[in-house]
Formats: C-alpha cells, structure tokens, sequence
C-alpha cells in the first residue's frame, strides 16, 4: 500500500459533495437496501434534532444534531450517499 496523507486531503472532495441540496442526493439504506432521494425520507423534528428514517423500511438513515452554532451529523444507517453533479 502507498504511504498515506492527512485529513486535509479530503478539503476539495468533501466540499463538493456538501455544497449542494442534499433533498436531491440518493442514499441507500444499509438496512433494506432502498435507494432513494433524500426528499422521499421521513423525518421527524426534535428540539435541536432531526432523526431521517427510511421511507421503505423506517430505519434511521442519520442523526443530525443542531448543538449551538455546530452541526453533527450521523450517517450510521446510509450505506452510501450519491449526489449528480
């Protein structure tokens, strides 16, 4: 395996794939395996938190914590998120 760099590699990629409408994004759920806009999910609305389910199995696709002026967000249950450019 080649040697290795840090983190910051991942500025131009990362910036990318989060500077768009992620309604629009596809995500499969790794639980079911529905692949699906993010648009189709349900999501319910907690103080400072949205849980996004699956809108075929119900399983949570990601947490997304609102804490002060950060955001933290869990894709645990995505097996992956595809945005079109």
């Amino acid at each position: 395996m080649a040697g290795h760099v840090d983190g910051n590699a991942l500025a131009g990629p990362l910036s990318e794939l989060f500077a768009f409408d992620p309604t629009t994004a596809s995500a499969r759920c790794a639980s079911c395996g529905d692949t699906a806009v993010l648009a189709r999910a349900m999501v319910y609305e907690k103080p400072h938190s949205f849980i996004v389910r699956c809108s075929a199995c119900d399983a949570v696709l990601m947490v997304v914590l609102q804490k002060g002026d950060a955001t933290e967000i869990d894709l645990g249950g995505l097996a992956w998120l595809r945005t079109l450019g």
